[in-house]
């Protein structure tokens, strides 16, 4: 009988050629540094050519800088009044990271007690509603009326806009947990303290991540919504302030740089939240796993 030769099987030689372990994960790696580029380069590519028509545009057409300024006037003017500008954004940093962070405590804290009791969410809850459905422009300025500090009125505008999306989603996650597994927990005599630590608490995570994401802008927003009521002006004031002052000024180049500077203050804050969820999830919910292609 005549041997058959690897070479004479193509069946057989495709199986000797199969990729390897290594080669598959080194093949997963390349796809994921090429999606990762891409997700960098083309937005990247996308807003510098957007810059580049306008600059190009307003120089083109002589358009005065008191109407639109270009892009290089507007950095121009953000290098030279960086001293006034800073100021004003540490200022903003602080209202929205103090905000934030109240929302969180007290959106946290009054979910778990509208899911472990029923009587404070009937109680509760539609008040939790008509401080969000109410627009917080219409009740800034009674705020800043019955509350003597104007930095502690402001803070609590952004409070009240960044709350509801912390306490909303925070109680809809608890209240999601599997009922089969509630059950096996209650059949297993599991205390009250396990249930919420160990169901509970990674049912709500995902939906609590989710509203940080949407409170971390709402709360800068209320900031910055909270001072354009108050109308305040001084060094302690924030980017918002900055923005009214020019406008009485007709400094729209310093208009732009304090907008531009609020407009990256909520892109960061956005991406450090979308990076923590992913840190906090990425492991085992499906919301953040990467799935294989």
């Amino acid at each position: 009988m005549a041997s058959t030769s690897i070479t004479d099987n193509p069946a057989l030689a495709q199986v000797q050629a199969a990729p390897s372990a290594a080669d598959l994960q080194a093949r997963d790696d390349r796809i994921r540094r090429r999606e990762s580029l891409l997700r960098i380069a083309v937005p990247t590519v996308v807003i510098a050519g957007l810059l580049l028509l306008w600059e190009v545009l307003v120089r083109v057409n002589n358009v005065p800088h008191y109407i639109i300024p270009a892009p290089s006037l507007i950095f121009t003017t953000l290098v030279d009044n960086w001293d006034t500008l800073s100021s004003a954004l540490w200022f903003t940093v602080k209202l929205t990271l103090l905000a934030l962070v109240a929302a969180i405590v007290g959106g946290v804290l009054l979910a778990i007690a509208f899911a472990l009791f029923k009587w404070v969410e009937i109680g509760l809850f539609p008040i939790a509603v008509i401080l969000q459905v109410t627009p917080i422009i219409a009740i800034a300025p009674l705020i800043l009326i019955y509350v003597s500090s104007t930095t502690a009125a402001l803070l609590l505008c952004a409070w009240i806009v960044a709350f509801f999306p912390i306490l909303s989603n925070t109680v809809i996650g608890l209240k999601s947990a599997d009922s089969n597994l509630r059950d096996l927990f209650h059949l297993y005599k599991s205390s009250p303290w396990q249930l919420f630590r160990y169901l509970l608490v990674p049912s709500a995570l995902p939906y609590f991540m989710a509203g940080l994401k949407i409170a971390g802008g709402l709360s800068l927003i209320g900031a910055v919504v909270a001072e354009f009521t108050a109308g305040t002006a001084g060094r302690e004031t924030g980017l918002a302030s900055r923005i009214l002052e020019s406008s009485f000024r007709t400094e729209i180049p310093m208009m732009f740089a304090a907008l531009l500077l609020i407009s990256l203050l909520g892109i960061v804050i956005f991406i450090v939240f979308s990076a923590l969820s992913k840190a906090v999830l990425g492991h085992w919910h499906e919301s953040e796993m990467k799935r294989e292609r």
